[in-house]
C-alpha cells in the first residue's frame, strides 16, 4: 500500500505543505512554529494574498471538516463539496439550519454539501 502525503495548513500564515501523516508528532509550521492542521488529500490552497478565501478555509477546518475525496486514498473521481467563498459559506449555513443539520454558526460534518436550491457553478 502506498503512503500518500496529505496537505497540512497553517491558517494564520496562510501556508500549505504536503507531509506524510505522523501520529507520533505533529508537524510545526516553519514560519510561526504552531502545529499544522491536516487539510486532507484534495485541498487546493487559495493564493496567499486572498485573506477572505483563507477565512473560509479556517472556518471549514475549524469545524473539523477535511478536504477529502470519495475514497480514503485520494484517488476518488470527485472531491466532496466545500464552500470556497464567504457567500457560499453563508448560503450553506442557512441551508443547514433550514434542513435541521445545524444551529447558529456551527455546521455539522454532514451538512456541508452543495445546497440543492443553488445553481451549479
Amino acid at each position: 500500500m502506498t503512503s500518500y502525503k496529505l496537505h497540512h495548513v497553517s491558517v494564520p500564515c496562510r501556508l500549505s505543505f504536503k507531509r506524510h501523516p505522523d501520529p507520533r508528532r505533529g508537524h510545526p509550521c516553519p514560519n510561526c512554529a504552531r502545529p499544522l492542521v491536516r487539510a486532507g488529500q484534495d485541498f487546493a490552497p487559495p493564493p496567499r494574498r486572498e485573506r477572505r478565501a483563507w477565512a473560509v478555509v479556517a472556518v471549514v477546518l475549524g469545524e473539523g471538516l477535511r478536504y477529502e475525496g470519495l475514497s480514503a486514498c485520494g484517488c476518488g473521481k470527485e472531491p466532496r463539496y466545500r464552500p470556497r467563498t464567504r457567500a457560499a459559506l453563508r448560503a450553506r449555513r442557512s441551508a443547514a439550519v433550514r434542513e435541521g443539520h445545524a444551529t447558529g454558526r456551527h455546521i455539522e460534518a454532514g451538512a456541508v454539501r452543495r445546497d440543492p436550491r443553488s445553481p451549479r457553478a
